[in-house]
């Protein structure tokens, strides 16, 4: 007898096997026909009971929900709508599930509105919807993992716990054991952070980045892939308080290197969950084309969640400094109509979602890689141009989502750092051993970020990002 899982079953070439499965029952009609799943693929497999045989008190604790236990055989289907089923000879409740109790809840066999679901976010993986997204999900976690392996990448742990802001932007979450009715002072009446755990002031991280240009310096190629934090109060479809972050840093390489690294790794990600993830993207394109309809003409996507994948697949991403973006999108019909929410009306503002999308979508109908961005829209660490007023930076443009990656040539030269943190108010003392980097056999060398989710977002059409995480931390929220 085999023992396997319901995508293997789907798989098995022979047929009139004995064979074994356990999962929960999605339906079950006429006493007679269970559909059975157990997570490892959309489709549920169907299992038929001979009632008759079967004892009418276990025949009752078959619903929605059960977790069972089913022996049988595997055989052509007589129905329509799977290509095997099994004649069950066995059968075992291994968790009952209370019909009146799981009315209430999603497990339910209906439409659920994805606000009711987030409401039960312990249970919405047994939803087709999420059991969907979560296996994308996996899958693209270990295509990040298998690419940057089979490139001579290292993975690096970037520590959680950081005392230093790498973005500058203040929006992070203190850590302390400090008591917060009676924490100790100094003598200005400040809390005194030299009696923390830590000796001083600590938070949990924004980014990865610092930390993984020190092993950038000493072993080449890394990359960091792990959780981030901000504590910044915006609740939005497109903000999360935690999330995960992919950034690789790579000694040698310049802003052009950068680009090409980004663009390949993109295409290996999205290629291999359209490998692998055939019956999900089928499944949840299906469910996009139902929103799409629910929304007005103007509004709709011109392309299908399949297409917008393969439109990142099949072209070369476009690039563009940021100051000819500019001048495209000044003299373009959306903002000359005062279409744009935003105008772009001079060099130097930070573009939005609205015109990233028009650059991509509208004008040069391909993913886009702007470069060379103002200095005073960027973070300290960017390598400063020539011309004093320009960075290397580069932002990677979707359609759909418009910005999935950031990233940049890293200022590599120790008397421009110290003159931008200056400028910055950044204190030196508190990145000594950022600047250190620059001492000791400086060279050239740079990295991006992507923020996972959206990436997860782009895959798989979900236009929330917290429905594309297991628990969603917002603002008021830290539910489960």
């Amino acid at each position: 007898m085999i023992k396997s899982t319901i995508a293997e079953l789907f798989a098995q070439e022979i047929k009139h096997i004995d064979v074994e499965v356990k999962g929960w029952v999605k339906s079950f009609r006429a006493n007679r026909f269970i559909a059975l799943n157990d997570g490892s693929t959309l489709r549920n497999i169907q299992c038929v009971v001979d009632f008759e045989s079967m004892d009418e008190a276990l025949l009752k604790r078959i619903s929605t929900g059960a977790a069972v236990h089913i022996k049988g055989s595997l055989v052509e289907s007589q129905g329509k709508g799977q290509d095997v089923e099994i004649q069950v000879t066995s059968l075992e409740v291994l968790g009952d599930a209370d019909p009146e109790l799981v009315s209430k809840t999603i497990l339910q066999p209906k439409r659920h509105s994805l606000e009711f679901l987030r409401e039960q976010a312990h249970l919405r993986a047994r939803t087709n919807t999420f059991g969907a997204i979560m296996r994308l999900r996996s899958s693209l976690s270990f295509a990040v993992h298998q690419y940057f392996h089979n490139n001579g990448f290292n993975y690096m742990h970037a520590p959680i716990i950081t005392g230093s802001d790498a973005e500058g932007a203040g929006e992070m979450f203190r850590v302390t054991t400090l008591d917060p009715k009676n924490p100790p002072l100094t003598k200005s009446g400040e809390v005194d952070y030299s009696k923390d755990f830590f000796g001083k002031e600590t938070n949990l991280t924004v980014s990865g980045q610092l930390e993984a240009e020190t092993y950038a310096m000493a072993l080449g190629k890394v990359y960091t892939f792990g959780p981030t934090f901000r504590a910044e109060n915006s609740n939005t479809s497109r903000h999360l308080a935690e999330f995960w972050m992919i950034e690789p840093e790579v000694a040698f390489m310049d802003l052009e290197g950068n680009m090409d690294l980004a663009e390949d790794f993109l295409k290996y990600v999205i290629a291999y969950v359209l490998k692998n993830n055939v019956d999900d993207l089928a499944f949840l394109e299906k469910r996009l084309e139902q929103e799409e309809k629910s929304k007005p003409q103007n509004e709709r996507s011109s392309m299908s969640l399949t297409e917008k994948l393969n439109f990142v697949l099949d072209n070369n991403f476009k690039r563009v400094s940021y100051s000819e973006a500019i001048d495209i999108l000044r003299n373009s019909k959306p903002n000359k109509k005062k279409k744009f929410k935003y105008p772009i009306n001079e060099w130097g503002v930070d573009l939005q979602s609205e015109h990233e999308r028009f650059l991509v979508e509208k004008h040069f109908k391909c993913p886009v890689i702007l470069f060379d961005y103002p200095a005073n829209i960027k973070a300290f660490y960017m390598r400063l141009n020539e011309d004093g007023k320009t960075v290397r930076a580069m932002d990677i443009l979707f359609p759909g989502i418009g910005e999935i990656v950031g990233g940049s040539q890293r200022e590599e030269r120790l008397e421009v750092l110290k003159e931008k943190m200056a400028a910055l108010d950044i204190p030196e003392e508190e990145l000594w051993w950022y600047l250190d980097l620059r001492t000791y056999g400086t060279a050239v060398h740079s990295g991006f970020g992507l923020g996972f989710e959206r990436l997860v977002m782009f895959a798989t059409g979900m236009s929330n990002i917290r429905d594309v995480i297991p628990y969603p931390r917002t603002p008021q929220n830290a539910e489960f």
